[in-house]
């Protein structure tokens, strides 16, 4: 799906924003989760960014750690931005080892989608609050209000870290898909 995304999404007006076909998403979702084989590539690459979004909201307890929720939302709070990325890479250690290798390649995608923002008007803003939801949530549910609050802040989180990806993965996030 990364591979697909990385491909198709810099060229792809409001990709993350817009999904593809409900009836085919519920088709693909039951053949993945049943292990089948299937083609990404002969859908429509808004299919496999919900797919993708889908999977990310899947994973237990949030690919950012739920446990360690406060921490990622206080983390803009702090200094400059050079306190904010040692903060955000210093709690990226504490963090499952596939997390991290899932994280720099999802950012690796962002990143690139946002380097052609003014083709498919998905600036670093827009794809944060299409993707923000999916990466964290708190370990409770909450009301309405608090939660509203708790998704701005995630969202401004998320949006620095697909500005700033490089200086917190490496630049060799830029490259991590080699020459497909």
């Amino acid at each position: 799906m990364l591979s697909l995304l990385y491909q198709e999404g810099p060229s792809t007006k409001g990709i993350f924003r817009r999904s593809g076909s409900a009836k085919t998403f519920k088709e693909l979702k039951e053949k993945l989760d049943s292990g089948a084989e299937v083609d990404l590539a002969r859908e429509s690459i808004f299919v496999t960014a919900s797919l993708f979004k889908d999977f990310l909201r899947n994973i237990p307890g949030s690919i950012l750690s739920s446990q360690l929720c406060d921490k990622w939302v206080s983390v803009l709070d702090q200094g400059n931005n050079e306190e904010k990325i040692k903060s955000i890479q210093r709690l990226i250690e504490h963090l499952p080892r596939a997390n991290v290798f899932l994280l720099r390649y999802l950012f690796g995608v962002l990143h690139g989608i946002e380097m052609r923002s003014e083709e498919n008007q998905m600036n670093a803003f827009n794809l944060a609050v299409c993707i923000a939801p999916s990466l964290l949530w708190p370990p409770v549910s909450s009301t309405p209000d608090v939660e509203s609050e708790f998704i701005k802040k995630i969202s401004s989180l998320v949006q620095f870290l697909i500005e700033n990806c490089c200086r917190i993965f490496g630049d060799e996030i830029t490259s991590l898909f080699g020459e497909i």
